[in-house]
């Protein structure tokens, strides 16, 4: 469900500029997929949870103005991005 402290500390570390820089893009859209790959599993568990989708949906949809916005400033890192962690599907 939610990330812990030491995996938010390693995407944050992968993605970003320094070990505190949660603020670029690209982190920010990688926690959220993080978060969105982990609820899979739960509503296959749980198909009635009906609260928990609406989360997922909220943070699909603030991962997709992420990516938009990437996609405007930096056509290049979007790509990266979009790459690394293989959300086009």
């Amino acid at each position: 469900m939610s990330l812990t402290s030491a995996a938010k500390a390693e995407w944050t570390k992968k993605y970003g500029a320094s070990d505190k820089d949660t603020g670029k893009a690209e982190v920010q859209i990688a926690l959220l997929t993080a978060q969105i790959n982990g609820l899979t599993g739960h509503f296959e568990k749980n198909p009635k949870d009906h609260n928990s989708r609406r989360g997922l949906l909220k943070m699909v949809g603030a991962r997709r103005r992420l990516l938009d916005y990437l996609a405007k400033k930096n056509i290049a890192r979007y790509r990266a991005i979009i790459a690394e962690l293989s959300i086009r599907r």
